[in-house]
């Protein structure tokens, strides 16, 4: 069983790197950059926030009574689903839109129910700043003598166009056409280190998740 200091390290790792986004969906189109790696892998980047979720806050689970941590006391497990984007580029500031679904199921099949369950939204640049965070609530429902219940969630970032847009000598840099028997036309211009400085820096993510409290995220983490 880990620690409780050891799994707190560990989850603090976990939420401040983009390697711990379990990432749902992006927002691409036509004519964006395409970020290649110089071996056939392209990538398409825009100036909309991926949108992602956590490792290990998309889901959380309530116990009756409270202080339990038996099987047989779980109240009601609730899973973050169908995150989905909808970005709008127009204008100086990106506006990413993400809804998503909480879909839970509850001990027992009782009378009509709601649970509220609270969740955030951060946005993040560069994988580990935290450029802003809020927290909402979600409700599920459950119908009469029904255990499974659902609910319905959004979350929205502002992000300045020109911090989510790259360079014009890094777009040039990434971009730029190489023959072959060029110099420089095996390098992966992401190796490059002012240019992945570059691009993680006009990198941001919109992730969603519950907010739980630090015996939820312990429990999630060692389940």
């Amino acid at each position: 069983m880990m620690s409780s200091s050891s799994s707190s390290r560990k989850i603090v790792a976990l939420l401040g790197g983009a390697a711990a986004l379990a990432t749902v969906a992006g927002c691409a189109k036509d004519n964006d950059i395409d970020v290649s790696s110089g071996v056939g892998i392209t990538s398409t980047r825009s100036a909309c926030p991926a949108i992602a979720v956590p490792t290990y806050t998309g889901d959380i689970t309530l116990f009756d009574p409270a202080t339990s941590r038996d099987a047989s006391a779980i109240d009601v497990v609730a899973t973050i689903t169908n995150l989905t984007p909808q970005c709008n580029e127009e204008g100086e500031k990106v506006y990413q839109l993400a809804n998503f679904d909480v879909i839970a199921t509850r001990r027992d099949a009782g009378p009509a129910r709601t649970v509220t369950l609270p969740y955030f939204s951060t946005v993040v640049q560069g994988g580990t700043a935290v450029v802003s965070k809020r927290i909402g609530q979600v409700t599920v429902s459950f119908a009469d003598g029904q255990m499974r219940g659902t609910g319905h969630g959004q979350a929205a970032a502002y992000v300045d166009r020109a911090a989510a847009t790259l360079p014009a000598d890094i777009q040039e840099r990434i971009t730029r056409k190489r023959k072959a028997g060029e110099e420089d036309a095996a390098i992966d211009p992401l190796s490059i280190p002012e240019v992945r400085t570059a691009v993680q820096r006009a990198s941001f993510e919109l992730l969603v998740g519950f907010q739980l409290t630090q015996d939820q995220l312990e429990y999630n983490v060692r389940r």
